[in-house]
């Protein structure tokens, strides 16, 4: 029977080399979300860092969260936000052109307004925002990645959206006056 995630962080304080194991069943989720948050090109080398940070603290996971997941996306959150404005070019960018014969990504921006609001998000609220439509997270496990109040998650969640659907609807509006 295999070990759960928080067995094979506590058997890997005394046998690092179970934390492999970890790395194999994470580091997929962990690199897309990288990938989308800070492009193909740079999250190799944050995945690494998620993963060497996390090996750094794995005698300091709490157990009691059950799940290993959050707590390595909390990880490479907090890589993000020493990254974000180099985050927040690349989400105008993505909003004013998409690379030609490109597959778009999943909840991607396809307007630049849509892409200037995400950028313009406050750093905690697209965290959220992110976790959420990205990693598929519930609120608690948000909470968890980011060591936050559920009730933080919900009211930055409800004002990412919200600011959203404004610049949609804006962007809407318009293209029906220019149709």
């Amino acid at each position: 029977m295999a070990l759960t995630d928080a067995a094979l962080l506590t058997e890997s304080v005394s046998r690092p080399a179970a934390f492999g194991e970890v790395f194999d069943r994470h580091a997929r989720v962990v690199h897309a979300y990288l990938s989308r948050r800070l492009g193909p090109e740079r999250a190799d080398d944050a995945t690494a860092d998620t993963f060497r940070i996390a090996f750094e603290r794995r005698a300091t996971f709490d157990t009691d969260r059950g799940q290993v997941r959050p707590w390595l996306l909390g990880i490479a959150t907090n890589l993000v936000r020493r990254q974000s404005r180099d985050e927040e070019r690349r989400l105008r960018a993505l909003g004013r052109l998409a690379a030609p014969g490109a597959t778009p990504e999943p909840a991607l921006p396809a307007a630049p307004e849509v892409g200037a609001a995400l950028a313009s998000l406050e750093p905690g609220d697209r965290d959220v925002l992110l976790l959420v439509a990205w990693e598929d997270l519930s609120y608690e496990q948000v909470a968890q990645a980011l060591a936050i109040p559920v009730g933080t998650v919900r009211s930055r969640l409800h004002r990412a959206r919200r600011l959203l659907r404004g610049a949609l609807a804006a962007h809407l509006a318009e293209e029906g006056r220019d149709g």
